[in-house]
């Protein structure tokens, strides 16, 4: 069976035809419309697009936010202008194909957990750093959705008390500290402090910022202050995992997300901080690690499978 798989981010909408195996054969992307009434138009005509070419089953949707515990309704969206917006039945009524609607990080975990990083494993948690921190959780071979729909926000648990403040209103927040724009922050941070930070500080001059693929490439050749704020940030999202593990119990951390791409660069300060955070460590069980494998196509894939009664 064939289902649409539709990724919308705050600059992008991305959609792709899915088969039962994961695989997308065809795919598009188009701006994000600012008007939500054109939001909507613009996702109708993809998955319209989709159906004149393929006999498509089910309609996936993934988006940055939360999303009920049906399926249907988008509670808040940070990046776009949706309050307790019924989406999937605005849809289904110009469709003729189920829908169903998925927070974007539970729509990746999914996919990496049926194809990617987490196949094989019935109990895994995935971080994604990006310009947040995404979590998506599964336990049991099921997607972890929490009692209202909206659970796994790993990236809005509160990791410092009185910490920096968060987008989310509060503060202290892990994605503050673990996250792709924590990385420029440090960077950033270690570039002012001279010393180590005069490759960061000279490249801050030449380019006027310090982007977080520039700290990936300084990490890569070796440079002291680059490997000091992806330390700071790996050891943040490690001691965070030592507590998801307390509580969670998974086989598996898939790491994702742009900062992902350094592989075990990232992994190995994150063991160190995830194993001396752990409870009992020593005489426990603990997880593996592992780098996320379906990249940017993941949230397509994901919302595709899951429309397809996948979790």
């Amino acid at each position: 069976m064939l289902k649409v798989g539709i990724d919308i981010g705050g600059t992008k909408i991305a959609g792709g035809v899915v088969d039962d195996d994961g695989h997308i054969v065809e795919q598009l992307r188009v701006d994000t419309p600012v008007d939500i009434a054109a939001l909507e138009d613009a996702v109708v005509d993809m998955v319209r697009h989709f159906s004149d070419s393929h006999e498509v089953t089910a309609v996936g949707v993934a988006a940055a936010g939360f999303v009920d515990k049906d399926g249907a309704v988008i509670i808040h969206a940070p990046n776009i202008a949706w309050r307790n917006e019924p989406l999937k039945e605005k849809l289904e009524a110009r469709l003729s194909t189920p829908v169903t609607i998925e927070n974007d990080a539970n729509a990746a975990g999914w996919a990496e957990y049926r194809f990617g990083g987490g196949a094989g494993v019935d109990d895994m948690v995935m971080l994604t750093l990006g310009t947040g921190v995404g979590g998506a959780i599964v336990l049991g071979g099921k997607l972890y959705r929490g009692g209202h729909g909206i659970g796994a926000e790993l990236g809005h648990m509160r990791f410092i008390r009185d910490g920096r403040p968060c987008g989310c209103g509060q503060s202290g927040c892990l994605e503050q500290y673990a996250s792709g724009r924590a990385l420029q922050r440090e960077a950033n941070e270690i570039a002012d402090g001279g010393g180590i930070g005069e490759a960061l500080a000279a490249h801050r001059a030449e380019k006027g910022n310090i982007s977080g693929p520039a700290v990936s490439r300084l990490v890569l050749a070796g440079d002291p202050g680059a490997v000091e704020a992806l330390r700071r940030v790996a050891t943040a999202l490690g001691e965070a995992c030592g507590g998801f593990q307390a509580v969670l119990d998974p086989s598996l951390f898939v790491i994702g997300g742009g900062v992902a791409q350094l592989g075990d660069l990232l992994l190995e300060p994150v063991r160190l901080a995830y194993e001396t955070a752990l409870p009992g460590y020593g005489d426990r069980p603990i997880a593996e690690f592992a780098i996320a494998r379906m990249g940017n196509d993941a949230g397509i894939i994901g919302a595709a499978d899951l429309a397809g009664g996948g979790a």
